[in-house]
């Protein structure tokens, strides 16, 4: 299905080369005020512009409103909202037809699909697909802002970052490092959230992390989450990871927790970090099954790819944190 929430609900389409890609949402309160400016800013970010190591695909990515809006303010009805795409190259994926690429999902979406999918681009399972989660993102953004304005609840501020490329600190280093090795090479992104008040999510299946994991594998390329110490906690005591509590608003000495206990915010700074594995798509050639001649044989990827795919995701995982605090906060 391509469908996720229950209380802010979307459902994605389209592919990377058909006409359009596009999100409805479910469950977007009347009268919040929209504007195509409101979009600008995250969905510039998630093209990558210019920077090295970026594709060099650019779509306007202007928002088309085709539901659920009138005269600059959200009906309460579904929302819908569409992306022209204007620049494909799809004779670039011809060979891919037969001959999937290592890493990718062309294997599988063929199987799946019993052959009838989309291959340009990558089809419905495209990195093209996330400026709808940016878009959705965007109002997720004025939903949670709207509900913590009618609680008298200060904003809360959502914040991603590339920390970390191709294993090293210095980004510009890393993305030059990959493109004099003729490869590709994936990234650390972190996400911090402030002014998240206590008692949002569940203890076991909507619990806070659940909400946001399952948002975060449905991005192409992330790997792998961690919330606060992560996976460092193994290698700690107890009482070493243990947040002390400090007073009655719950405040912490420590954050190891990231800002959830037993599957709830528990008020403190939520904190996540959301792995980005290396382009598929990458310059090298590499040896890959053959469906026309049932042989392995060499595959060279032509077109327009990132070099560091995760250059583009932190404003794709600020999109996917405000959609599942959206989640959480129509929920409770």
């Amino acid at each position: 299905m391509n469908s996720f929430g229950a209380h802010f609900r979307l459902s994605i389409f389209g592919e990377s080369h058909g006409p359009y890609v596009g999100i409805t949402i479910d469950g977007v309160p009347p009268g919040i005020p929209l504007s195509e400016a409101d979009f600008s800013e995250d969905l510039k970010r998630r093209q990558g512009g210019n920077q090295k190591g970026a594709t060099t695909r650019q779509e306007t990515d202007k928002p088309i409103f085709v539901s659920g809006y009138f005269e600059g303010h959200t009906t309460g009805a579904p929302l819908t909202i569409l992306f022209e795409n204007k620049t494909q190259r799809s004779q670039d994926y011809e060979a891919l037809r037969h001959q999937p690429r290592p890493g990718h999902a062309d294997f599988v979406l063929h199987q799946k699909f019993k052959g009838f999918n989309d291959p340009r681009g990558g089809g419905h399972s495209s990195g093209r697909l996330t400026v709808c989660l940016v878009a959705a993102g965007v109002v997720a953004k004025e939903v949670l802002q709207h509900v913590l304005r009618r609680q008298e609840l200060p904003p809360v501020t959502i914040a991603a970052q590339l920390t970390e490329a191709g294993g090293r600190n210095d980004i510009h280093a890393a993305i030059d490092a990959a493109i004099a090795a003729g490869d590709s090479i994936g990234g650390i992104v972190s996400c911090t959230v402030t002014g998240l008040p206590a008692g949002l999510g569940e203890p076991f299946f909507n619990s806070a992390e659940s909400l946001i994991s399952h948002l975060a594998f449905s991005v192409p390329a992330i790997k792998g989450i961690e919330f606060g110490s992560g996976f460092a906690a193994t290698r700690m005591w107890g009482s070493e990871h243990n947040d002390s509590i400090l007073d009655e608003r719950g405040t912490t000495a420590t954050n190891h927790a990231g800002g959830i206990n037993g599957g709830i915010t528990n008020g403190n700074e939520l904190i996540f970090r959301v792995a980005v594995k290396p382009t598929s798509s990458t310059p090298k050639i590499q040896q890959s099954w053959n469906r026309a001649s049932n042989s392995v044989q060499p595959l060279e990827v032509k077109g327009r790819h990132d070099v560091c795919i995760a250059l583009r995701v932190p404003p794709v995982v600020e999109a996917i944190t405000a959609i599942a605090l959206a989640e959480l906060m129509r929920a409770s």
